[in-house]
């Protein structure tokens, strides 16, 4: 596992820069561990039905799954991907979206609940939609 120096007191930028220094599935786990340590900080003070929205929202697919989606979409690109790995690869395609339509499900309903635009939660939670460049 790997580890990052810090002092006492760090900036945020400094913070910042160690956690870019991990590899991709670790970052993927420290972003769910931070996840769930703010969720864990808002949910006492929300109705049962708006924690488990949250909880639906902020589950993502794990650092083995995102690691192996990374790896078979580089072999795709490169050209190099057996039809064993594209069948995989359309299968874990196929559970990204599933997730992506649930989570988008969950953010609709927490909105409705609080009365305000997906839009207007999103920025409320910090979610930024994704960057399909």
């Amino acid at each position: 596992m790997p580890t990052i120096e810090v002092r006492s007191q760090v900036s945020l930028e400094e913070l910042l820069s160690g956690v870019a220094q991990l590899e991709t599935s670790e970052l993927e786990r420290f972003v769910f561990q931070v996840l769930t340590l703010r969720a864990q900080r808002v949910a006492p003070w929300l109705p049962q039905e708006e924690a488990g929205l949250l909880e639906q929202i902020n589950q993502g697919l794990s650092p083995e799954a995102r690691q192996r989606y990374d790896d078979l979409t580089a072999k795709r690109r490169a050209e190099t991907l057996t039809a064993e790995e594209h069948q995989e690869l359309l299968t874990l395609i196929d559970r990204i979206e599933r997730a992506d339509a649930e989570r988008a499900q969950s953010l609709s309903e927490l909105a409705r609940l609080r009365q305000v635009s997906v839009t207007t939660l999103m920025d409320a939670l910090g979610i930024r939609p994704p960057d399909y460049a």
